[in-house]
């Protein structure tokens, strides 16, 4: 009876020509079954030739050695072997098995990995990849095998066409290698600029358009958080053109307006500080200290007093009050446009209204107790307040 052996050359024990001698046939098929667990070999590529130049991989039955029966295989050489063409290494139709494979070679041109005939599927390696692939060759069909890329490839990755990522890690992205979309166009850049700054560009194919980034996941809520180390910050820089702006967009519902917060023209670097808790009292106003701290504070109201007027003439403005000092000389005083409700007020700082008057002249365009004539006072200790009522009477007196 003929020996029998497996697709990867392992001898089969059967009666026939060779009883007597299965002890030496099973050491050698030991030997086979090691190289089949874990074996490692280099493998150099066929040169000869023009074209693809094949390099035929067969398997050696009932003896050790063959390039097939190991599991780690460098196609080229381990200093990587020159080739200066594309490249074709193929397997017989019966092996199925796993394989772990280096393209080992210099030179920008493919390698591909197929069965001796034909029309299954191939791996190959493109003409920038040198590294590792984990492959597993099916003897699916006894005509048409294939032989499958598992998909654990390590070293540098090139990626073409459109492809789906999921549950990847990019490691160490080189500087300067920009992510493009599908027109060629630069999303996304990572740089160093200068030695202290490390900058990721985003970029919008479409001019005039702001770059977004959209949060998504398994929640209907979610936020985006940002977490500066130690004492740093989230900054927003400005250019020459303006001081940095941060916007706050309404409801798309309701429309497209923001409020926004940008810097004028500063001539220190002041950080605000926010109060612990809100304010204690309705129409409480945000103030600040000379550090930036903020605080709530209890509005008064009242009249804004001036200082003392001594001079022959002052210019009123709404809501403030003038204490006028005519020892010395009379003053007159004008009173500023009025707007319904305005509110100015005299007094007499040295009781002497009565020998140099204090003369009240309205606004061009306004009246007093709804004349155009200036309102004359001559009397002792005089105060007073004056409110702006209507176009028709002007500025009249608050209290008699």
């Amino acid at each position: 009876m003929a020996s029998n052996y497996t697709g990867l050359g392992v001898q089969l024990m059967t009666t026939g020509e060779k009883a007597g001698t299965w002890g030496t046939l099973t050491n050698t098929n030991w030997n086979i079954m090691e190289q089949i667990s874990g074996g490692y070999i280099v493998q150099t590529l066929n040169t000869d030739g023009t074209g693809a130049n094949t390099t035929t991989l067969s398997v050696s039955d009932g003896s050790a050695g063959a390039v097939l029966a190991h599991r780690v295989i460098i196609l080229g050489a381990v200093s990587a072997q020159a080739i200066t063409g594309n490249k074709i290494v193929t397997i017989p139709l019966d092996v199925q098995t796993f394989y772990i494979i280096k393209n080992s070679t210099s030179g920008s041109y493919t390698v591909q990995l197929k069965y001796v005939s034909g029309s299954g599927n191939s791996v190959t390696w493109s003409t920038s990849e040198k590294g590792y692939k984990i492959l597993y060759a099916a003897a699916d069909d006894a005509t048409n095998p294939n032989i499958i890329d598992v998909g654990f490839g390590t070293g540098d990755v090139t990626l073409t066409g459109t492809q789906t990522l999921t549950n990847k890690t990019l490691t160490a992205p080189a500087i300067g290698t920009s992510i493009l979309d599908t027109n060629a166009n630069e999303l996304i850049k990572l740089t160093a600029t200068g030695s202290a700054v490390n900058e990721i560009t985003l970029a919008n194919a479409a001019a005039d358009n702001d770059p977004r980034i959209t949060l998504s996941g398994g929640s209907t809520n979610i936020g985006l958080q940002v977490l500066p180390k130690g004492t740093g910050a989230f900054v927003v820089q400005g250019n020459s053109d303006q001081g940095g702006e941060l916007r706050l967009y309404e409801d798309t519902d309701l429309g497209v307006h923001y409020t926004g917060f940008k810097p004028g023209n500063l001539t220190e670097t002041i950080s605000y500080v926010l109060p612990l808790a809100d304010a204690g009292t309705s129409g409480d106003a945000l103030t600040s200290n000379a550090s930036g701290t903020l605080s709530w504070t209890t509005i008064s109201g009242g009249t804004s007093w001036q200082s003392v007027t001594t001079g022959t003439t002052v210019t009123t403005v709404a809501g403030s009050g003038y204490p006028i000092n005519t020892t010395s000389n009379v003053c007159t005083a004008t009173l500023p446009a009025g707007t319904v409700g305005d509110e100015v007020s005299f007094i007499d700082y040295a009781r002497t209204f009565d020998t140099n008057n204090l003369t009240v002249a309205s606004n061009s365009s306004e009246k007093i107790y709804g004349s155009t004539s200036d309102l004359t006072v001559a009397v002792e200790g005089a105060g007073f307040t004056l409110v702006y009522v209507d176009a028709t009477q002007g500025w009249l007196l608050k209290d008699k």
